[in-house]
């Protein structure tokens, strides 16, 4: 049965890896000329957009104000997955191209995508499914617009979990992929 899964999951990467251009990109994103070295805050909508301008160097106590701000949608760093799968749901979008947006506009910020599971399933399995995670957040980052080298990847698959319960809810906790500011 993994090897089913397994082999369903390369052939549905591979699949998303045959893509054909599209001018929908589900978020208007600013023309990448924009003043280097600006942070951003959201209209306070709840819609992720990036209003204002904030600087910073994203490192310990200089982390810009913007990204700890409750009110702002950049505060929020978590993306969920459904069990068992490792793609983005449509209701992370809007946080992870605010984070996009926020990156290609602050060229020297750097994040680590964290790939955690649930308990359930091999090491191995885990492991490879987190990775799966974080490279698909990204994925999303790079196609918006923000340099490959500034995004590390890593997978924690189910060593770390945010909430150590054994059922549903727990689980739903832990299948996440956590955005890292370098500095925090």
């Amino acid at each position: 049965m993994r090897k089913f899964l397994f082999a369903t999951m390369i052939v549905a990467v591979l699949a998303g890896c045959q893509t054909t251009p599209s001018t929908d990109t589900g978020a208007p994103i600013d023309d990448k000329t924009a003043a280097p070295n600006t942070g951003a805050t959201t209209s306070g909508a709840g819609d992720g957009r990036v209003t204002g301008i904030t600087t910073g160097s994203g490192t310990g106590s200089n982390m810009p104000a913007v990204l700890k701000d409750p009110n702002n949608i950049l505060s929020k760093r978590v993306v969920f997955f459904d069990y068992d799968s490792f793609v983005v749901r449509e209701e992370f979008k809007p946080l992870i191209e605010a984070h996009a947006k926020y990156l290609a506009q602050n060229r020297n910020m750097k994040i680590t995508l964290q790939g955690h599971t649930d308990e359930r399933g091999s090491r191995e399995y885990n492991i490879a499914l987190g990775q799966k995670r974080a490279d698909a957040v990204k994925r999303m980052i790079t196609l918006l617009g923000v340099q490959e080298t500034i995004v590390e990847t890593v997978s924690f698959g189910k060593e770390k979990p945010k909430n150590p319960g054994h059922d549903e809810a727990a689980w739903a906790e832990n299948r996440r992929v956590d955005i890292i500011y370098a500095g925090e």
